[in-house]
Formats: C-alpha cells, structure tokens, sequence
C-alpha cells in the first residue's frame, strides 16, 4: 500500500471509485484536467498498480483548503484507508501553508471526519443549485 502526493491516475480508475463511492453510473470525466487546474493536490491510495482510494484537496489560492470526493474502494473500506489518505492532505496542506483546512459531509460521515480524522465540528450553510 502505497499513499502519494499529486499522483498521476487514471480517469477511468477514478470514475470507477466515484461510481462506487456516490452511488452514480459510470461516467467518462476528465479528473486529471481538473484536479490539475483547479486543487491544490490531491492524495491516490494505491495497492500494488490499482488505486483504491483518493481525496481531493481544493482550495482558495491562499489559506484556506477543502477536502473533496474522499473515495476508497468498496473491497478496501475500513481498513484505515479513508484517514490515511486524509492524514496525507493534510500534512501536505499544511506545508503548502494553508491555514485551515475544510471539510463538508454528510450526518452519517460525521464519526469518520470528526471522530476518526479530527475535524471540528462547525456550522456551515448550503444552496442547493440543481
């Protein structure tokens, strides 16, 4: 197992994990192109060559960074995986010089972000635009 910083992937590999990972069909998206021009980084959890897990760190340009699509394979969940590839953001954000590091999720995350990786919890507001 093997955790890397600005890793090259594959888009149909992170697909995959997307499609698992939110429920969705199969899509054809260009991850890569995007998490290139617009993150700060982002961590890929790999065993031997497949991925089976990754996080996307976004962020303002300045202090502040998000953590998005937090992803592990449905054959590899709960083995530690999910708080590794976070722990792996945020050093890596930290020594980009971020200060703080976001996160949003869902009521049913809350045991892995707040207790398992050690968020705080904080209110935050939503506009569902579609």
């Amino acid at each position: 197992m093997r955790y890397e910083w600005r890793a090259a992937f594959a888009n149909a590999d992170l697909n995959g994990l997307h499609a698992q990972g939110f429920g969705q069909g199969l899509r054809d998206t260009d991850w890569l192109g995007q998490v290139e021009r617009h993150s700060l980084g982002w961590v890929c959890a790999y065993e031997a060559a497949r991925l089976i897990g990754f996080v996307n760190v976004a962020w303002d340009g300045g202090g502040h960074a998000f953590v998005l699509d937090t992803l592990v394979a449905r054959d590899r969940r709960d083995a530690g995986i999910g708080r590794a590839l976070v722990e792996v953001a945020e050093r890596e954000t930290r020594a980009a010089g971020c200060e703080w590091l976001h996160v949003d999720f869902a009521e049913e995350l809350e045991a892995f972000y707040v207790g398992a990786c050690g968020f705080t919890p904080m209110r935050a507001g939503l506009i569902a635009l579609r």
